[in-house]
């Protein structure tokens, strides 16, 4: 019987747990994007050189290859044209094109949140600075300026004041793959952001998780995530609106079967708001993370639906049996990375899985985004209070060295 065929577009290293349950289940894995250097495309069967930006080219590709299933797992500018392929072939994804392209697009979501009576801030898109300029009073500064197609809090500013607002929407632009951009209020956090993945069946979300994402206001971008902290201590009732509120979402998307990376935040105003909701796994190793201190793999999961075959059983909402930690290991200036050095004690107490990406020797830069992290470590403490406990001397327990 011939080996069910998925593919997987792009070629990061977040890849790679989905290429190994692929692997472990005897799916033959197609790796797509234009960087035949990248790590993913070594551990997959096969690569074709072509932009996951360029749909018809890639359905081209599926069509030739003759794919039972298509995912853009944990690449975010994938996800647009993983739908539209699905779509056309007939395949399982989470959500339509069309639902896929109001996800992806920063400005269209806010607009869509708006329209249909969810929490949402202050918002417009643009595609040029003049027009942006023209708005500047409808604006509750300070403001959120970033592109409306990127993930990993690249091209994303905090504007104080509309002089500062030009450079800001350059420096989005960089980031940007279609030249658009989004302007938005900036929200103001009470406690924590959450960034966690979920998952839908045929419309319900049976998985629904939430997160304390902390920052290092010394980074180069202060945005970029820096701890991941799980369970989230954001009150339950908030927990249960912001549930109740991305059930209604997915069921006004029609949306059906699969994963999502949700961020979302309580802010100063006593809201809960849902920031952004793509249907593909988080970076930085969530869904891993997840998987460990629950023990229900939505890795799997994503890749079963992505081909049609039946869902491990297990899938419900998350319970830990303790406090986890995703410490994105990074640096605050360039340099040549010399390795890490662990507290001994702390190492063999809370380290459960490290994953450390550049060779000694090579150059790393500073934390600008999600792209510059060094590694990912995973750690556990048996509950909130010893993991601040510790937290509060991370950088004694864990030092990046460079050179």
């Amino acid at each position: 019987m011939a080996k069910k065929k998925l593919m997987l577009l792009g070629g990061i290293r977040y890849l790679l747990p989905a290429i190994d349950i692929a692997h472990k289940h005897d799916i033959y894995v197609i790796t797509v994007d234009y960087l035949p250097d990248n790590i993913a495309h070594k551990f997959s069967d096969e690569y074709h050189n072509v932009s996951i930006l360029d749909k018809e080219a890639v359905l081209t590709l599926a069509k030739e290859l003759k794919i039972d299933g298509i995912l853009s797992y944990a690449v975010d500018p994938g996800v647009v044209t993983a739908a539209y392929v699905a779509e056309q072939m007939n395949l399982p994804f989470t959500c339509s094109y069309e639902s896929a392209c109001i996800l992806q697009d920063k400005s269209r979501f806010r607009q869509f949140l708006s329209d249909h009576g969810f929490n949402v801030p202050n918002a417009k898109g643009y595609n040029n600075i003049d027009d942006a300029f023209k708005d500047v009073d409808y604006f509750h500064w300070p403001v959120i300026v970033k592109p409306v197609d990127s993930a990993g809090s690249k091209g994303v500013s905090k504007v104080e004041h509309p002089n500062d607002l030009q450079k800001a929407i350059v420096h989005a632009l960089t980031e940007s793959h279609n030249g658009h951009f989004i302007v938005e209020d900036f929200l103001e956090l009470d406690g924590y952001q959450s960034s966690a993945d979920c998952f839908s069946i045929d419309g319900k979300l049976v998985y629904a998780d939430y997160s304390d994402q902390l920052f290092d206001k010394d980074a180069a971008n202060p945005y970029t995530p820096a701890l991941e902290i799980w369970p989230s201590t954001m009150p339950l009732a908030h927990q249960y609106y912001l549930t109740s509120e991305l059930q209604r979402l997915i069921t006004l998307l029609d949306c059906g079967t699969g994963l999502y990376n949700v961020e979302s935040r309580l802010c100063k105003n006593g809201k809960p708001y849902i920031m952004e909701v793509s249907p593909r796994a988080g970076g930085n190793r969530i869904a891993e993370l997840q998987r460990m201190g629950t023990g229900i793999d939505l890795i799997e999961a994503e890749v079963f639906k992505a081909i049609g075959e039946p869902l491990p059983n297990n899938i419900s909402m998350p319970h830990y049996d303790g406090c986890y930690v995703n410490d994105i290991v990074h640096s605050s200036k360039a340099g040549a990375f010399q390795g890490l050095t662990y507290e001994e004690t702390f190492k063999k107490n809370h380290v459960v899985s490290e994953a450390v990406y550049p060779a000694i020797g090579s150059h790393v830069e500073a934390f600008h985004g999600a792209n510059n992290a060094i590694g990912s470590i995973f750690l556990k403490f048996a509950n909130r209070q010893d993991c601040e406990n510790n937290l509060s001397n991370l950088s004694q327990f864990v030092k990046v060295n460079l050179s």
